[in-house]
C-alpha cells in the first residue's frame, strides 16, 4: 500500500477527538480516529453516502438502537 496522506475533518475539535480521512484515486476512502491511528475502516462513497445522510438527518440513532448489529464473519 502507498503512503496515505491524511486529512484532518473540518469538523473535528482540537485535541484527541480527531477524524483523519485519506482515499486512494476515486473509489477507495479510509478513515481513523487520532485516538486509536492504526485502526483503519476502509470503505467506498457509495457505501459512506448513506451513513453520512443519516447522520445529518438525524436518523442513525434512533436506526442504531432499533436493529441489533450483526458480527463480522
Amino acid at each position: 500500500m502507498s503512503t496515505l496522506l491524511w486529512q484532518k475533518s473540518s469538523y473535528s475539535g482540537e485535541g484527541d477527538a480527531c477524524l483523519y480521512i485519506a482515499t486512494v484515486g476515486a473509489g477507495t476512502i479510509h478513515l481513523r480516529e487520532s485516538d486509536a491511528p492504526n485502526v483503519i475502516v476502509t470503505t467506498t462513497p457509495a457505501k459512506l453516502r448513506p451513513l453520512i445522510s443519516r447522520i445529518k438527518a438525524g436518523t442513525l440513532a434512533r436506526a442504531a438502537a432499533a436493529q441489533p448489529v450483526a458480527a463480522a464473519p
